[in-house]
């Protein structure tokens, strides 16, 4: 009897696709797993953004720059709203909500960034990756259960940072585990441990790298492993690799206080609720910033020439798979991607129980983008779409 060997398939290594074309990855036809509001994507029937005339308007100046900026912060209905941009480095933030002003001005809050936190993941495995500290072929399982031998196709950190992993959006059991406090924070009763646990007992359906499935899941994982890895806690890593070179000293992974943190509200936009609690999610959620160290992490984006991290900067916008009909959903490492007639737009959206963000840049005009709010998504929320236009015009 003899077996037929699988030809070597290349690693989907972040930000270098060991390949000529990137890789075109189905989408698996599973629920999303984006529970809780904790999504990377656009609300379903939003496209990219309609290429330009030749004759496109030259940038807006000042003036009607805020004039922009003020009705974006008008367009979205929530207690409070910040949308803060920056053109070749200079930069324009404007607040407002239906809200009173809370003591602290909007533009000086730390916000919840959701999924949107998992760029800095990205950025941090990048990095790990260009300087040599670890490779991203690395299989997961073995990192976190040393004994353990390697399988076939075993589930890398690039997988798992590529949504490929093969792992739904969250734990078999995390629904009946977070029940208990659904409206206030469930990821709390899901702490690292049984996050690790799930992911060792877990049988992928699908060969890792062969199906895109978008995953908190597999994200938090990957946390886990760099911790695993790198022998440092989660918060000293991405501190200490990422925040601190950077210069985001008013970048938290952790609840700080009334006089630090925006306050989030429930769908109606009146009732408080309690700042987020990720559990063992902590690489896939827990980042929460003020708008002024979001625009200097965007800004290292724009132009990484002599910045640190500049080589996993640089990595994290190179595409490395295709997804979706037609395959016209192109990813990096931490971004979603989308065509213009000036180069490309990148781009994640987050949610928490009670706030939204969403983050984007675009090298070709200087531009990068932060927005935020203090109401959890629902159902025809004006907040994502009117910062990706804003973005995609600017």
């Amino acid at each position: 009897m003899t077996t037929r060997t699988r030809p070597a398939r290349p690693a989907p290594w972040p930000g270098e696709p060991e390949v000529a074309e990137m890789p075109e990855v189905p989408e698996d036809s599973g629920d999303p797993g984006e529970l809780l509001g904790v999504t990377g994507a656009l609300p379903p029937g939003t496209l990219p953004p309609r290429t330009p005339p030749p004759d496109a308007p030259a940038p807006p100046d000042d003036e009607e720059l805020r004039r922009r900026l003020d009705a974006a912060v008008d367009a979205v209905d929530a207690p409070d709203v910040v949308f803060a941009l920056s053109r070749h480095g200079r930069r324009t933030l404007r607040t407002g909500g239906t809200a009173p002003p809370p003591p602290v001005p909007r533009h000086q809050l730390r916000y919840e960034l959701g999924s949107a936190s998992k760029t800095f993941t990205g950025l941090l495995l990048a990095q790990l990756t260009r300087t040599g500290a670890l490779s991203a072929g690395l299989p997961a399982a073995v990192l976190l259960d040393p004994a353990r031998r390697c399988a076939g196709d075993p589930v890398t950190l690039a997988h798992l940072i590529t949504h490929t992993a093969g792992l739904p959006g969250l734990p078999a059991d995390f629904f009946v585990r977070a029940l208990p406090a659904w409206h206030t924070n469930p990821y709390a009763r899901y702490p690292a441990e049984r996050v690790v646990d799930a992911f060792l007992r877990h049988r992928p359906r699908h060969r890792p790298g062969t199906r895109w499935h978008y995953s908190n899941f597999g994200v938090a994982v990957l946390g886990h492993a760099l911790t695993a890895a790198t022998d440092t806690p989660w918060d000293a890593l991405l501190t200490g690799q990422v925040l601190r070179p950077l210069g985001l000293g008013g970048t938290a992974l952790g609840p700080g206080g009334p006089f630090t943190d925006a306050t989030g509200h429930r769908k109606d936009g009146t009732t408080p609720v309690p700042p987020l609690d990720v559990g063992g999610f902590q690489a896939a959620g827990a980042v929460r910033a003020d708008p002024h160290d979001l625009l200097t992490f965007l800004e290292a984006h724009l132009d990484p020439s002599d910045r640190p991290l500049a080589e996993g900067l640089r990595a994290v916008r190179r595409p490395v798979l295709r997804r979706g009909i037609g395959h016209r959903h192109v990813h990096t490492v931490a971004w979603f991607q989308h065509p213009t007639e000036h180069g490309p737009m990148y781009f994640h959206g987050g949610a928490t129980l009670g706030q939204q963000a969403f983050l984007g840049f675009r090298p070709a005009t200087g531009t990068a983008l932060a927005a935020l709010c203090t109401r959890r998504f629902r159902a025809r929320d004006t907040f994502v779409p009117t910062a990706y236009a804003l973005l995609a015009e600017l």
